[in-house]
């Protein structure tokens, strides 16, 4: 080691060294670019001559000490400067000469750990203060996701509401409307309620006068049937009341088309909207009441004359004393089992059995007052019957009058809304039609014509008893 370092010393190696850099310092700028490439390389070799020589000193110094001295110098000053790989850059001395930096491993050790310290006490209190902002972003997250659950249940409820509100308003609109209407109908019935007693007290003004003219009239030909032979019978009750009679079941027919008509339409108007089709309905109705009474005339006829033939005596005919008993004990006609025949038949009526939804048991009262009236209709002589009717006939101006719905310029009936009554080939009331302009003539289901009393000298059968029209045209029917 002596003889190495001997030869550094003797051989002045760092002065030749800065010899040369002197010289190449003045050169520098003289010579070619090549020249000071060569003459760096050539200092880089001298200075790498050297360290080897240095290398090998600290290598002998290394050897003279024992297996554990001068592991911390290594550790502390060769191997960190080995590791800059020569990054250090070189100094002057204070002599004029180069010299490589010495600094303090201990220093550098010290610093660094500190520097590291620093370093992560930092990145911990930045990763605090992240999760502190994670944790506090996360808490306004879920707070705005329950405001936001709160706002959507706010919306749904006040969605159900508003549609709650809008059904409840749409249906007390409905409501109203159908009360308004219910209202109008109702006060369409009062008047014609009231028209009709109007009608009833001039009616039975009318009436008063008569029974006075019949009393009296009664008190004159008692006097003068006492006077007379034995071979004129008595008058019966049902020939002095003929004409009073006659005036009540007419105005009785009118106050059936103002009162019990108009409530059916009300009743049937709660079912179908239609008007046409509710008054095609009550006309099939009154027409079939009308059939049902005489069919059950007829056989209340035919029982009387059978139960009054084996204890007549006379002076009056069998056939006045059927009548006058019939007259008398009008009370004893099942009304309730022909109103269960119309409306068994109106419920096989093609024309109006298919109308769905309809229950014609609510023209029942009408019913049961039509099959009444009928029936004492049938006690009149001749007895009072509906007129032939007949879809598409001509119009009659003394046997109908127009519906306020009706073409006045048209000559056919499109539909009949009430029946005329007729006693032989009189118009004893008016009925009631719709014209249209091309009206059709078709023979309705509900179309018939008058049949006549039973006669008791005639074969007793329902098809004796009928006179049935075989032109229903012809007037004659009528």
């Amino acid at each position: 080691m002596a003889d190495v370092l001997k030869s550094l010393v003797t051989q002045s190696c760092f002065s030749v060294l800065q010899d040369r850099l002197d010289r190449w310092q003045r050169e520098y700028h003289v010579i070619s670019c090549d020249e000071n490439m060569n003459r760096c390389c050539e200092m880089i070799e001298f200075t790498a001559q050297i360290q080897g020589q240095l290398f090998a000193v600290l290598n002998a110094v290394a050897a003279e000490g024992n297996h554990t001295e001068g592991v911390s110098t290594l550790k502390t000053r060769l191997l960190p400067w080995l590791g800059a790989c020569f990054s250090s850059s070189t100094t002057a001395c204070k002599d004029g000469g180069y010299r490589f930096p010495v600094t303090s491993p201990t220093k550098n050790l010290s610093e660094r750990d500190r520097k590291m310290t620093e370093s992560n006490t930092g990145d911990l209190s930045d990763l605090q203060w992240m999760e502190s902002q994670l944790c506090s972003t996360r808490l306004q997250l879920d707070l705005v996701k329950a405001e936001l659950d709160d706002a959507h249940r706010d919306l749904n409820k006040t969605k159900n509401q508003t549609a709650n509100t809008l059904m409840a308003t749409e249906d007390e609109l409905l409501q109203l409307k159908e009360d308004l209407r219910a209202a109008h109908l109702q006060n369409e019935l009062y008047k014609s309620k009231l028209e009709s007693y109007n009608d009833f007290e001039r009616q039975m003004s009318r009436l008063k006068g008569e029974v006075s003219y019949l009393s009296s009239q009664r008190l004159g030909r008692s006097s003068m049937e006492r006077s007379q032979s034995g071979v004129c019978g008595a008058s019966t009750r049902s020939q002095f009341t003929a004409s009073s009679r006659l005036l009540r079941v007419v105005s009785r027919f009118h106050e059936l088309y103002n009162v019990e008509r108009k409530e059916a339409q009300l009743q049937l108007q709660g079912y179908l909207n239609d008007l046409e089709t509710v008054q095609r309905i009550i006309f099939i109705a009154v027409v079939e009441s009308f059939k049902a009474a005489k069919l059950a005339y007829r056989l209340f006829k035919l029982r009387a004359r059978k139960t009054l033939a084996s204890c007549h005596l006379g002076p009056e005919s069998l056939e006045d004393t059927v009548m006058d008993y019939i007259v008398r004990n009008q009370d004893l006609y099942d009304v309730q089992n022909s109103v269960d025949e119309v409306l068994s038949t109106m419920n096989l009526n093609p024309r109006i059995a298919s109308i769905p939804k309809v229950n014609f048991a609510v023209a029942s009262p009408l019913i049961r007052e039509a099959c009444k009236l009928a029936f004492t209709m049938q006690t009149l002589d001749p007895p009072i019957d509906l007129a032939f009717a007949s879809n598409g006939e001509l119009y009659i101006s003394n046997k109908y009058r127009r519906s306020p719905d009706s073409d006045a310029s048209a000559q056919l009936v499109l539909y009949h809304v009430w029946p005329a009554l007729m006693q032989g080939g009189t118009v004893r009331a008016k009925g009631e039609v719709v014209t249209k302009k091309g009206a059709v003539w078709t023979r309705s289901p509900f179309s018939f014509v008058r049949s006549r009393s039973l006669s008791p000298a005639r074969n007793l059968s329902f098809n004796d008893e009928t006179n049935i029209c075989p032109d229903p045209l012809s007037t004659s029917c009528l």
